[in-house]
């Protein structure tokens, strides 16, 4: 099985995570949403698969293209 890193798309804090590890995920699903300039930006599964990794947590600071999930494709 394949594994997508799901990387940060803007510089951010982590405002809330969406979807559970073990979660099977269609493309474009949110995993959890940033806060950056008081906009909130969704970061959204590539592509489909089952959530396998959190790396970050909910107030975490994080930087752009900073891996913040794993997916893992059949």
């Amino acid at each position: 099985m394949a594994r997508i890193e799901v990387p940060s798309e803007v510089t951010g804090n982590v405002w809330k995570i969406t979807a559970n590890i073990g979660d099977a995920l269609a493309e474009e699903d949110v995993i959890m949403i940033l806060e950056s300039m008081k906009m909130e930006i969704p970061i959204e599964a590539p592509s489909a698969g089952r959530l396998v990794e959190i790396l970050v947590k909910e107030e975490d600071g994080v930087d752009e293209d900073q891996v913040v999930a794993i997916i893992e494709i059949e």
